[in-house]
């Protein structure tokens, strides 16, 4: 499986918005997007993402991780 590129929350929150998200609302230090027909997402914004934690929502989102790297 292709590796993910190390990023903070916020620059997945804006990976996911280029990919058709937007946020819904945001409680404390999570932002929680929405799309359509997808399940929606909740990110931490932290200042570096685990990768098992942005494995797991670019599964959530049903993206493959090429097209995720290439939202960044």
């Amino acid at each position: 499986m292709p590796r993910l590129p190390a990023c903070s929350g916020t620059e997945a929150v804006r990976a996911f918005e280029r990919l058709g998200y937007e946020q819904a609302r945001q409680r404390g230090s999570h932002v929680f997007l929405k799309c359509g027909g997808r399940k929606s997402l909740s990110v931490p914004l932290h200042d570096q993402l685990k990768s098992g934690t942005l494995r797991g929502l670019v599964r959530d989102s049903g993206f493959s991780v090429e097209t995720f790297s290439d939202a960044l």
